[in-house]
């Protein structure tokens, strides 16, 4: 499998910082016992992590501020 780059990852996610909040939170629900999403054989938690964001698996969910909070 080739390998995977960062650059890979932020054609998806806006920014590095993002990246690294969303690997981080990836890997520890993986090592969780959350399922592989991407199928990366032989691979550390942070590398098939860095797969599934890069192959579109898994994504920012965006909140948005409640409208009582606004008044």
């Amino acid at each position: 499998m080739a390998r995977i780059t960062i650059e890979d990852c932020l054609n998806r996610i806006p920014n590095r910082f993002m990246l690294v909040h969303m690997v981080g939170q990836r890997v520890r629900q993986i090592r969780e016992g959350s399922e592989y999403l991407v199928s990366s054989p032989k691979n550390e938690d942070i590398v098939v992590s860095l797969r599934e964001i890069a192959a579109g698996k898994v994504f920012i969910e965006r909140m948005h501020p409640e409208s009582d909070e606004a008044s």
